[in-house]
């Protein structure tokens, strides 16, 4: 399967703006044969944009946009992950991906679960426990968000339930360059998992995004690497080379799971 990433500068508070360059790297994607496509967190809207717009900004996940990225999926022939602010049917804002696949219909919302800092938990309330699991293209796939990433549990948690390929939009920021570098081919690696981590380039206001997205492979290369600019990455994901390297690496078979139920003590 080959999936694409787009890496880009936030285009803050301007969803049509955002919608229409979704659509422009979709027809891009479809043509360099991809039929997945990864958007970094909070596309739709920008990520360093206050609470106020945050809410002002934020739609069901069945609203507008969902039907206007719905359509660009069918035309296209590309299912697309994208990141908006979501409003919850309990009032509350969320900062939420959503999967829309090629015949436009939604596959799976997923919330943060762990929020990053004062901009994170000024903004967004944390998604509860739901880590939704979808069967596309005969892949296993499983979704973080950002901060999700950085703790090995998460990860853990979905490659346990089966899962063969993680999708990570983020909005990572210099000077954690290192996440980007180092920490989510760990991931792939510990996992014996595919994992594509979306981030943004460029700046917003006063955050300096550092860009580095990629596409990791479970023997820990990157098989799909961005620098500092925007850029659309396409990369396939050989599931042969995946079993071979289950094969060699062989943490599942060898993990003890009773020397660590100590890791959920609070």
């Amino acid at each position: 399967m080959r999936v694409a990433l787009y890496q880009c500068p936030p285009l803050p508070l301007d969803v049509s703006g955002n919608l229409q360059r979704l659509n422009t790297q979709a027809i891009q994607a479809a043509a360099q044969g991809a039929t997945l496509m990864v958007c970094p967190e909070m596309f739709l809207s920008g990520y360093n944009i206050g609470a106020q717009a945050a809410r002002s900004l934020a739609q069901r996940s069945d609203g507008p946009a969902a039907q206007a990225i719905s359509t660009i999926a069918q035309a296209t022939g590309v299912a697309i992950l994208y990141g908006y602010p979501e409003l919850g049917a309990d009032g509350q804002i969320y900062n939420a991906v959503q999967l829309i696949d090629a015949h436009g219909s939604r596959l799976c919302n997923y919330r943060k679960t762990h929020l990053y800092g004062d901009l994170d938990k000024s903004m967004f309330s944390a998604g509860e426990e739901h880590f939704p699991i979808v069967e596309f293209n005969g892949w296993t796939l499983g979704f973080l968000i950002c901060y999700d990433v950085e703790f090995p549990e998460n990860t853990r948690r979905l490659a346990l339930e089966g899962v063969d390929l993680i999708l990570v939009p983020t909005a990572n920021m210099a000077p954690y360059d290192f996440v980007a570098e180092v920490t989510v081919r760990a991931r792939a690696f510990e996992n014996q998992c595919y994992l594509v981590y979306a981030n943004y380039c460029g700046s917003e206001g006063d955050i300096h995004y550092c860009g580095l997205s990629s596409v990791c492979a479970p023997d820990g290369k990157q098989v799909g690497l961005a620098g500092q600019d925007e850029t659309l990455v396409v990369a396939e994901l050989d599931r042969q080379l995946m079993s071979e390297s289950q094969a060699i690496n062989t943490y599942f078979k060898d993990r003890r799971p009773g020397f660590y139920a100590g890791l959920v003590k609070d």
